[in-house]
């Protein structure tokens, strides 16, 4: 298993893209790396891409798998997302020729098939393109996640619902998300109330920098009661258009999923059902153009965290 991105950047009007030109093997490839032990692959994404190229990067739309033979003979099925470079990330990369990789080189889009070794490359590239033709390339994500596990009712000793503590399991996928969701670089985390949310995505904040807001427009008890404000919540975050985490329950999840498609003109389909069929902890990644709004919902993808 491996993962890695396609990095774009503008280049005097024209859209270019990152490729590496590996030393040992003498090839021109999309950067990437395997997983390491206990890794997610959005984690792998970003780590890898800076040890090789020295760019800190934000993930994108998800690109999906490529999957080809080694010369060894074992299959390698690696993961990948687009991913905008700002300039601040190439002034502020640290890299220099090495023994893995002699040289980075940005290349016009329309010149990046013939310039590529693999073909498993060059078909990344076309689903690539499709988005670029789009017009859907830049982008933000809104991150749906679910509470950690949380002590049932009957265990909770006499604490009211909103009162719950996560068990251990719970802290554990929290420490997990940690890890995992600064991968797409949340700019807000906003959270139900309820103590199983809030110590959820406490880790994250912490690791972040960043504030908690407690939105009882998000909360069970809200939507238990008829009160729930899903619609100013989403509608917000879709206009402010800048990636955020939002941490809510199982009945709220397919409002929040169903509100997001309403917001951007996307017609309804099973997709909300199963992006907001998440187990506890889990989340998903609801993917928006930054530049065209009523494009509607780009792509959606689903992750279980490390317990």
């Amino acid at each position: 298993m491996a993962a890695g991105a396609v990095c774009w950047r503008m280049i005097d009007g024209r859209l270019h893209v990152l490729v590496v030109h590996r030393t040992a093997y003498g090839d021109v490839t999309i950067p990437k790396g395997k997983v390491d032990p206990g890794e997610s692959l959005p984690e792998t994404a970003v780590r890898e891409i800076y040890e090789e190229t020295g760019l800190r990067v934000t993930l994108g739309v998800p690109l999906g798998e490529s999957l080809y033979s080694m010369p060894s003979g074992r299959d390698k099925a690696v993961h990948y997302w687009s991913a905008e470079v700002s300039e601040t990330a190439v002034q502020q990369s640290t890299f220099r020729p090495n023994a893995e990789i002699a040289a980075l080189e940005w290349v016009p889009l329309r010149r990046l098939r013939a310039h590529l070794t693999y073909e498993p490359d060059r078909v990344l590239i076309d689903r690539f393109a499709a988005l670029v033709d789009q017009g859907v390339t830049s982008t933000f994500a809104l991150i749906l996640v679910r509470h950690g596990k949380a002590l049932e009712r009957g265990e909770s000793k006499g604490l009211e619902d909103p009162q719950r503590p996560l068990t251990e399991r719970g802290v554990r996928q929290a420490a997990s998300l940690a890890a995992m969701l600064p991968a797409w670089r949340p700019k807000r985390i906003l959270s139900s109330p309820a103590v199983r949310c809030v110590t959820t995505v406490a880790p994250l904040a912490a690791a972040l920098g960043k504030p908690i807001r407690r939105e009882s427009g998000i909360s069970q008890e809200s939507w238990d009661e008829g009160q729930a404000e899903i619609r100013r919540v989403i509608g917000k975050r879709v206009r402010v258009g800048k990636t955020a985490v939002l941490c809510s329950h199982r009945p709220v999840l397919p409002d929040l999923v169903r509100e997001i498609a309403l917001a951007t003109g996307t017609p309804l389909g099973d997709y909300v059902s199963d992006a907001a069929a998440l187990e506890t902890g889990a989340f998903s990644v609801v993917h928006l153009s930054a530049t065209n709004p009523s494009s509607g919902i780009i792509a959606i993808e689903t992750h279980t965290p490390r317990e």
